[in-house]
């Protein structure tokens, strides 16, 4: 594993984030839509920075399964438990990588008729993108490589990693417990 991004570099972006959300939105409602499991920790400290007034509600869409690349097939194993319509809706995504997921998901809530919908994500491969999608709010941009920590995982682990790191799925820690 190779440390990308350091603990302190990562909340002086979700600090950005904060303020730049904090300006669009002042005094309006918001609602956090956080994706679950991996924007959990991102989410959290976000919406620490945020100003405006916010609510979290939780969606958990998947496309990766266990292994590095998307499958290309949109799960959604915890629907939208809530109703968006008229109101100020904020996705927050942990990676934005061939953008099947969010394209999916941003269409499913536009049929809800929130009164906007954007999205936010820490980071944004464009590498492999796959259809036309484009966050609003971007911590950090990157080309290439399966990273893990600050909520990123491989296989459900590594989630805890205060820093963001790139993993070599061919020499990975505890490979023989997979």
């Amino acid at each position: 594993m190779k440390l990308l991004y350091a603990q302190e570099e990562i909340a002086r972006h979700v600090k950005e984030l904060g303020a730049q959300i904090s300006r669009d939105y002042q005094d309006q409602e918001l609602i956090l839509l956080v994706v679950l499991k991996g924007s959990m920790l991102f989410a959290a400290d976000l919406c620490r920075e945020i100003t405006a007034p916010v609510t979290l509600e939780f969606i958990r869409v998947s496309s990766y399964g266990s292994g590095t690349t998307s499958s290309g097939e949109i799960d959604f194993k915890v629907p939208l438990q809530c109703d968006i319509a008229g109101k100020h809706v904020l996705i927050v995504e942990d990676i934005i990588d061939t953008g099947l997921t969010l394209k999916v998901l941003h269409a499913y809530l536009r049929n809800q008729q929130p009164q906007s919908l954007k999205c936010c994500t820490l980071i944004d491969k464009k590498k492999y993108r796959q259809v036309d999608f484009e966050a609003d709010y971007v911590g950090i941009t990157m080309e290439d490589g399966f990273i893990i920590g600050y909520g990123l995982d491989y296989n459900e682990r590594f989630r805890n990693l205060a820093g963001i790191y790139l993993l070599d799925p061919t020499n990975l820690p505890f490979q023989g417990e997979a």
